[in-house]
């Protein structure tokens, strides 16, 4: 199994949010969301979180082959819920998030499950792309978050109206009309999207957070195709590299409006035999 794992915080000083990590045959990548641990409820933070709902849900796809992918993530849900639910209050709506990519190979398939708007891209072969998001964050995104976009990113208009943005979505989180995320409640992991693909078919898999998708989804620098070649040919720490060159150019957001000028940005590529 050969993988390729690169990740960056926002801030190089700061935390890191996200999470990747590969076993054989399988992987995982989370990407944390919070807004802090005095503001989520939680005392120990989002990295805690997406970091100890990682590890357990990479242990439990590969100690289990046999379990159902979204069962696996609501198990481990239920884990990290009992870790903390004595010294954090997990009924606070704004406690910590996270998205969910994982994969494991097995009987010739590759089974996989993404909750929230973290990516899967699939190489086949052939040299087609084909990419597993989780729209529903987008798509409830699209309705609210106008007054954001329309400020300079990192301006105190923009962050008090962002402030605003995360506070209504927080509201349609886990909820029919919102938005699904993994969080306190296991449940979240039935509305995971999910899906095989015959492993022969297949050239590579790579998981990447929305910090590391920019090229594509957010600045429309580069297609699907093109982000392939560049994890090929010179792997993650370039296409990060990228994703940092393009932020630098547009520091308040001018020509890419976003709530974060920088996002952690993390990519795990696995090149299939």
């Amino acid at each position: 199994m050969r993988v390729a794992l690169a990740s960056l915080p926002a801030d190089p000083d700061g935390s890191n949010e996200d999470f990747a990590a590969a076993a054989s045959g399988a992987a995982v990548l989370l990407d944390g969301a919070g807004v802090g641990s005095a503001e989520t409820g939680c005392t120990h933070g989002v990295a805690w979180f997406s970091s100890m709902l990682g590890g357990l849900l990479l242990r439990g796809i590969t100690v289990q082959p046999a379990r159902p992918l979204a069962a696996c993530l609501a198990d481990s849900i239920g884990l990290v819920r009992a870790l903390h639910e004595n010294s954090c209050d997990l009924a606070y709506r704004a406690s910590p998030t996270s998205t969910v990519v994982a994969v494991r190979a097995g009987g010739g398939v590759l089974e996989h499950l993404v909750l929230g708007d973290s990516s899967l891209l699939l190489a086949d072969k052939g040299g087609s792309a084909y990419v597993v998001t989780d729209r529903r964050l987008d798509e409830v995104g699209k309705r609210l978050r106008g007054p954001v976009d329309a400020l300079p990113t990192g301006s105190p208009e923009h962050s008090a109206a962002l402030a605003e943005y995360r506070d209504a979505l927080t509201g349609l989180r886990n909820r029919p009309g919102g938005f699904w995320i993994a969080g306190p409640d296991p449940r979240a992991a039935e509305h995971a999207l999910t899906g095989t693909v015959p492993l022969e078919s297949l050239a590579s898999v790579t998981l990447m957070s929305d910090g590391a998708t920019r090229l594509v989804d957010r600045f429309q620098l580069a297609d699907w195709r093109q982000i392939l070649a560049v994890l090929d040919s010179s792997g993650p720490d370039e296409l990060i590299r990228r994703v940092r060159e393009a932020e630098a150019g547009d520091p308040d957001g001018r020509r890419w409006p976003r709530g974060k000028a920088r996002d952690d940005a993390t990519v795990l590529h696995w090149a299939l035999p």
